[in-house]
Formats: C-alpha cells, structure tokens, sequence
C-alpha cells in the first residue's frame, strides 16, 4: 500500500486529489493538509509520496521549504509555474515529479509510480514551460555537431535525469567524485546549461537522453 500524504491549500483541492486516488487499491491517503502543514507533519505522517499542490500565488520560499524537506518520501509537485520549482532536480536527490494542476488522474498515479522508483518525472506542458523558460533570447542553443557529448558524458547525464547525486553516481560508474564533477562541468559547457535541470532539459531536447 502506498501511502500518499496531500498537500493543498484549497479543501476543495485536496478533496479532488484524495477522489482521484482512493479508487486504486494501492493508495491510502496518509493525510490531507494545506500545503505549509504538510511541511510541519511530514516527519510526524512519514508517508511514502507527498502530492503538493502549488497555487500560482505562492513566492519562492516554497522552493526554500521544500529544499530542507526530508528525502524518505517521493514527492509529485503540481504546479502551473514549472519554472519557480525546477531548482528542485538540483536541490533534492531521490524521486520527484512537476505536473501541471490540471494533470489527469492517470497522470498523477504515473507520476506517483515513477517517483517511487526514483524517477524524475516531468510532464511534458512543464517540460515546455521549463525549456522556454532557459532559453535567452537572442541565445541559441549549442550545436549538437560542434559540441557532442562522450558516451561516458551521456551516461553520466543519464543518471543525472533518475535523480542521482554525484556519489551515487561516482558508485555505480566506480570512479571518484571529482572525475563525476569534471564531467558534469564539461556536460554543462558543451550543453550551455546552468544547472542539472537545464542540462537534463536540453539533453532531451537534442535527443541525448529520455525520460
């Protein structure tokens, strides 16, 4: 049974979200809660997934809450500001989803799914949200030609996509976490990239990984 703590501010939200779930056997709804409480009862409810839903009108410090939120729980973001959270693939290791607020119920039981196994999930109108939002105007995108990848790069920026963090990665290639850091330099310098998310972004974009 997977237990599911929801996060809202609207009850008539959180009443939406628990009728999407509660129809599939492997869900229990572990609590439902505003989105603040759920950062106050999370270590007390200790739930498999969080689904937090954030309104257009909550600022940034959500970002900041959310960057000391424990790891031992998944967690699916719905959000129609993709952008104001994409910092979370560099802010936080092990499963996590961005869905728009309006995902459909198979959508979110997908995401729930593939952030338990560790995934990062991004539904594909965030996907455009976040791809528009790290292209400059005037900027164009490196050419794939020019700037190609290693093999050894893309694996590494593979693994980056499922959400590991430089030691787990160091690990599963049997190398040191300062040749990790070299390549993940090197892939944001070939890519263009300011960050894991935005190297992950264009590194599906020009086909080099899939999510």
């Amino acid at each position: 049974m997977i237990r599911v703590l929801i996060g809202a501010n609207s009850v008539v939200v959180r009443a939406a979200l628990a009728s999407a779930l509660i129809e599939n056997p492997a869900f229990e709804i572990a609590g439902s809660l505003s989105s603040d409480e759920v950062l106050a009862q999370f270590g007390h409810i200790q739930p498999d997934v969080v689904l937090l839903d954030l309104e257009p009108t909550l600022d940034e410090s959500m970002s900041v809450a959310l960057e000391s939120m424990p790891v031992s729980s998944a967690l699916v973001i719905l959000t129609d500001d993709a952008e104001k959270f994409s910092a979370l693939s560099d802010l936080r290791s092990g499963g996590r989803a961005i869905l728009p607020r309006q995902a459909r119920p198979e959508e979110m039981v997908a995401a729930i799914q593939g952030s338990l196994a560790g995934l990062v999930v991004i539904h594909p109108d965030a996907l455009e949200s976040l791809v528009a939002a790290t292209d400059v105007e005037g900027q164009s995108e490196p050419d794939a030609s020019d700037q190609l990848l290693t093999p050894r790069e893309i694996e590494v920026l593979g693994m980056i996509a499922e959400g590991l963090g430089n030691k787990e990665i160091a690990s599963k290639l049997g190398i040191s976490d300062h040749t990790v850091k070299f390549h993940i330099s090197s892939i944001f310098a070939k890519l263009g990239a300011a960050n894991r998310a935005d190297a992950v972004t264009r590194g599906i974009r020009q086909g080099l990984i899939m999510v």
